[in-house]
Order: C-alpha cells, then sequence, then structure tokens
C-alpha cells in the first residue's frame, strides 16, 4: 500500500465524475452479494474488548514490489518508538505493520524475476521481516493481505459496504499508467500520452469497474474533521485535508477487471479488489484471532479502532479522506488520529535509484549499528516534517551525543568506582541526592521527555533526555570526584556520592531512552548491574529518582556506544600506522646494523 501509494492521488475530477453527462462512465445496475452473517445488524459496537486501556497503532502496509527502503524503515523506526513508550506507561500495545501484496506491479515485478507472484510476495516479505528485526521493530502483528484471514475480513466488509448501496458498477475508458497503477487524465501527461512521473506511454485500456460512492460522504468527513481538529496532525496537514474535501469529492474506483493477482470481487469473480478496499483493510485483518473462520466482529472486538495510523504525507488523502468514509460505509468507528510525517532527502537532494544517490537501511544498520540509526533519524527529523542525511552528520551526531554525552559519562563513572569504591555503591541514591537542587533538574527534564513523547516530538524528547546527560557531565567536571578521592576524609565520602549521583542519572537515561535505542538502554543497565528481566520490567515509573541503592555493585566498565570513525579519521589513522611502521622498521634496520658491526 505505502510504495504504490506513493504514485496514487485523488482522481482527477475532469475524468471520474460518474455522472450520467459524462459519457465515457456507464452505470451498470447494482448485483448484491450476501453477508456471511446476514442475521448481524448492519452496525455493530466498536467498543474494545481488551483488558486495560489498550492502544493500537499501524504503520501502512508496505508494497512488495520491491525490496525495503529508508523511507518505509523511518515510519517504521518512529512507531517503534511510539509502541515502546505506550508499553513504558503501561497500555496494552499492539502494533501492527505488513505488507501489501496484491496488484499488477507485483505480477510484473515477480515475472521480470522469472518467479510467481506468492514466491515473490514471500521473499520480500521476509526482507521487510529480516529488516524489522535488525533494527529492533518490536511489532506484535505483521498482517500480509495475501492471508487467508485477511481475504475473509476484506470479503465481508465489502459486502457490508455494497449492502448499504455505496457500490456501484460503471464502465471506464481512459490512459492507464500501469506503474502508478492508475487512469490519467491526458491534460496530465507528457508527449506520447506519457506518465509524467515514470516518464512510459500510458496504455489505453477500458474497464467495467466497481466504484465507492465517496461523495456521498463529502458532509459527513467535513463535519468529523470540524469536531475533531486532532484527527489529522501535524496541525498544518488537516488543513491540507480540509481543503481536499471541501474541493469535492469524487467517486472511486475499488476495482479491477485486468488483473489477476488480487482477491476476487464476491458478487463478480471477473474483478479483483483494489487497494482500497485490500490494504487499509490490514489495519483491521490484523486484530483478527489466529482462527479458522475469521470474521470482522471478533477482529473490530479485538482493538479497534486503532489509536494512531502512521504514514507518510503521500499517502495522507487515503487515509484521512477515503479511510474514514469507507468506515463510516460500514458503520465502524474512525481511527483516532491520522499523523503524516515528512520526507527524507540525502545530502539536501531527493533520492532516487537515477540518481545514484538511494539510502539502503540494511547498509546503515550494518555498517553503524541498529542504535545510531535509530536515533539520528528520530534525533535529527523533526516529527512531521521533511528531513535530511548526510554521513558527516549523521557520524558527528551519534558520536557527539551516544558515544560521548551519554557513553563516556557512564564509562569514566564507572572507572572511578571501581578504582575509589570496588564498584559498589556506598548508599543509596536518594540519600546521595538528599539537599541537592541537580536531582530536581533532572526530574524536570524528564517530565519534559515524557510530554514531547506524549506529543509525538520524538526529535524533542531525544533532546529532553540529551539534556539529562549533559547537566550531568556538567556536573561531574564541577564536583571533579577525582581529585576529592585524592584529599581523603569528607572529601572522599562526598565523591563517592557523587558517584551514585552521577549512575542514577545514568540510569534514568536508559529509561527516557528506551524508545529510540532500546539495544543502548539495556547495554546501560546490564552495566549497572541489572538483569535482563529487571530491565524487560521497566516502566516510565522507573525514571523516578531513587532506583540504585546502596550496596548494589556495578559490573566492570566497558564503552556501551563504541565512537563510530569516519572516512577522514580512518585514513589518517591509516597514514599514522603506516608512518610508525615505518618509523619502527627504520629503527630495527639500524639496530641491526649496529649489532652487525
Amino acid at each position: 500500500m505505502a510504495a504504490r501509494m506513493n504514485t496514487l492521488s485523488l482522481l482527477n475530477p475532469s475524468h471520474v465524475s460518474l455522472r450520467p453527462r459524462d459519457s465515457r462512465f456507464s452505470p451498470r445496475p447494482l448485483r448484491f452479494y450476501s453477508s456471511p452473517n446476514p442475521n448481524r445488524r448492519a452496525l455493530f459496537c466498536t467498543c474494545s474488548t481488551t483488558n486495560g486501556e489498550s492502544f493500537v497503532l499501524t504503520t501502512p502496509l508496505y508494497y512488495v514490489n520491491a525490496p525495503p527502503h529508508m523511507g518505509s524503515a523511518y515510519t517504521t523506526i518512529a512507531a517503534d518508538a511510539i509502541a515502546r513508550f505506550q508499553r513504558l506507561l503501561g497500555k496494552k500495545v499492539i502494533f501492527i505493520t505488513g505488507t501489501d501484496e496484491h496488484g499488477e506491479k507485483i505480477a510484473a515485478a515477480a515475472m521480470a524475476q522469472g518467479s510467481i507472484p506468492l514466491d515473490h510476495c514471500n521473499l520480500i516479505s521476509q526482507a521487510y521481516k529480516t529488516l524489522w528485526k535488525d533494527l529492533d521493530i518490536s511489532y506484535d502483528k505483521f498482517i500480509r493481505t495475501t492471508d487467508s484471514k485477511h481475504e475473509a475480513i476484506v470479503k465481508e466488509f465489502y459486502s457490508r459496504v455494497l449492502a448499504k448501496g455505496d457500490i456501484y458498477q460503471a464502465d471506464y475508458e481512459g490512459l492507464y499508467c500501469v506503474n502508478c497503477e492508475e487512469y490519467k487524465d491526458e491534460k496530465e501527461l507528457l508527449e506520447n500520452n506519457c506518465c509524467p512521473v515514470h516518464l512510459k506511454p500510458c496504455d489505453s485500456r477500458k474497464e467495467e469497474n466497481y466504484f465507492f460512492a465517496l461523495s456521498k460522504y463529502q458532509k459527513s468527513l467535513e463535519e468529523a474533521l470540524n469536531k475533531n481538529p486532532n484527527f489529522v496532525q501535524p496541525s498544518f496537514r488537516l488543513n491540507e485535508v480540509q481543503s481536499w474535501v471541501k474541493g469535492g469529492l469524487r467517486d472511486f474506483s475499488i476495482s479491477r477487471a485486468s488483473v489477476d493477482w488480487g482477491i476476487p470481487i464476491p458478487n463478480d469473480r471477473s474483478q479483483t479488489i483494489y487497494v482500497w478496499f485490500d490494504a487499509l483493510l490490514g489495519y483491521i485483518s490484523a486484530l483478527s484471532d489466529e482462527q479458522e473462520q475469521p470474521d470482522l466482529l471478533n477482529a473490530v472486538s479485538s482493538g479497534w479502532p486503532a489509536a494512531l495510523h502512521l504514514i507518510g504525507k503521500d499517502i495522507l488523502r487515503f487515509h484521512a479522506v477515503y479511510w474514514p468514509a469507507m468506515l463510516m460505509s460500514a458503520g465502524l468507528s474512525l481511527p483516532k488520529m491520522v499523523f503524516g510525517h515528512g520526507f527524507l532527502t540525502k545530502d539536501g537532494m531527493k533520492m532516487g535509484k537515477s540518481l545514484g544517490n538511494t539510502l539502503e537501511p540494511n547498509e546503515l544498520v550494518h555498517r553503524f549499528g541498529t542504535d545510531a540509526v535509530r536515533y539520528f533519524f528520530l534525533r535529527e527529523v523533526e516529527f512531521g516534517s521533511d528531513g535530511d542525511y548526510s554521513e558527516e552528520r549523521f557520524i558527528n551526531i551519534v558520536n557527539a551525543h551516544l558515544a560521548n554525552t551519554i557513553g563516556n559519562l557512564l564509562n569514566r563513572t564507572l572507572g572511578l568506582l571501581k578504582k575509589n569504591c570496588q564498584s559498589t555503591l556506598v548508599v543509596d541514591s536518594t540519600t546521595a541526592a538528599e539537599g541537592n537542587e541537580f536531582k530536581d533538574n533532572v526530574e524536570k527534564l524528564v517530565d519534559k521527555a515524557r510530554m514531547h513523547y506524549e506529543n509525538l516530538s520524538l526529535s524533542s524528547a531525544c533532546e529532553a533526555v540529551l539534556e539529562i546527560g549533559n547537566v550531568g557531565n556538567f556536573y561531574m567536571d564541577e564536583r571533579a570526584p577525582w581529585s576529592l578521592f585524592k584529599q581523603g576524609g569528607t572529601a572522599s565520602e562526598a565523591a563517592a556520592k557523587d558517584l551514585v549521583i552521577i549512575l542514577e542519572t545514568a540510569r534514568i537515561i536508559a529509561i527516557a531512552l528506551l524508545p529510540v535505542t532500546p539495544s543502548l538502554s539495556w547495554r546501560i543497565y546490564e552495566q549497572l548491574g541489572y538483569s535482563r528481566d529487571q530491565f524487560d520490567a521497566a516502566t516510565w515509573g522507573d525514571t523516578k529518582w531513587g532506583g540504585l541503592k546502596g550496596g548494589q555493585v556495578m559490573a566492570q566498565p566497558k564503552p556501551v556506544f563504541a565512537r563510530i570513525e569516519n572516512q577522514t579519521e580512518a585514513v589518517d589513522k591509516g597514514v599514522a600506522v603506516g608512518k610508525t611502521m615505518k618509523s619502527k622498521g627504520k629503527k630495527m634496520k639500524q639496530a641491526q646494523q649496529v649489532a652487525g658491526a
């Protein structure tokens, strides 16, 4: 869904109006398909039946025409950070991701590889799962649109909307772009009817398709957006959506007659269901239990409505206009929020294979590590806006923040503790901080980080946590415990308390940064003498001052984040090593000459 929607747009009003005066469309009489549960009420309660407060969030279902790219990785990293934060708050999180696997482009991609569509889908879907594992993505549900339970949910949803009278059949003739998977208006095409996006000629097609009556929900959507201004975020994207709706909604095609690789229309097997009534339903079918006969009611009762749809801004229209209208038609609740984030560029330029400047997430992870990749994109890209990647800035930011500010603070403190206190805390952290305003400053920054996480201001949350590290380093330098230990007596006792204060600060940083860098946070906790079970049981409440206790033994100090060398440093280091070896060789030769004499 995500990748194929990148080039899809709302069908142009000049060529999709289904009014009788448009000669290209010939409405057909409806052929109703009975629901598999005819006795079920048309409308049903969509309240969650899960125990406790649930938080359902989703990424798009990624289109499997090609392997995962950095754009899909960015969306999923952000979603994972939000999911982890909500879990720290004690929420019952259901984090949904998956792959959109139907359509003409999938069949074409498989054929180009000498494969069949399902084998191709299996391969690319697994590539997503592998990358998510490498990026520490803690999803709860991975839905594939080729799953049998998904097909059952899609067909039942379609039948509900059909029974509502919101699906009808019409002929359409026009110029079709296979790569965009949409009909184009001749006015927007280039010379020789070439698509302006893919620069390839469009095919002339005439099809009999099924359409969804989006125009019927014009007023309902306007009212919903006015009553709930938080439905679309960031707020400036709400203005875009309201503008689209006020500009007049047009009905859109939900089937294809010439595409075999898809879910057949329940009442007409000569047609397959198109993306809107297929991939978007993955958000609901993912909630269905693994059972022989999945159905819409059971899926909805397992967590719908979603608290958050996290998407790229290019597919905002389909999630904030099409999807709500579809749900209204089916009598289901709308998601609570749709958040459209920005695009990524590289060195200030749009990325593309033709430009040779694509950013491969697998390569980044293998070169720099999971924590570095997650931290940079969440810290450096203001969530909701466009962001840029440059390798130099990536290395500088990661080294300065993770290796120096956080990693070095922990390492040098543990080193002093080992040297002067046998790696053992002399007092509780609460006792060590009595009467010290430093503790109050840390607690204020923790509250600030929480507020930013709750507001989906992920970059600002990272800044607040980093500031805890900054004040910790300032306190360490100002107190200079290494000098106090040399003085002995009460000065040495004060120094030992200072180390407890700094280590408590590092513990709090580990929890507060856990949504962003879970592996780094675990390494910090491990250095502080905690077990994996204790770390996994941590909650946001553990950011409260007072976790470390007197007598607690710390692990042997070792760097929790290795500094990344840039190419210039690597070259300089190589030259330096070469000079050293050359110098040693020259001295050895001179020594041999002296010995020979």
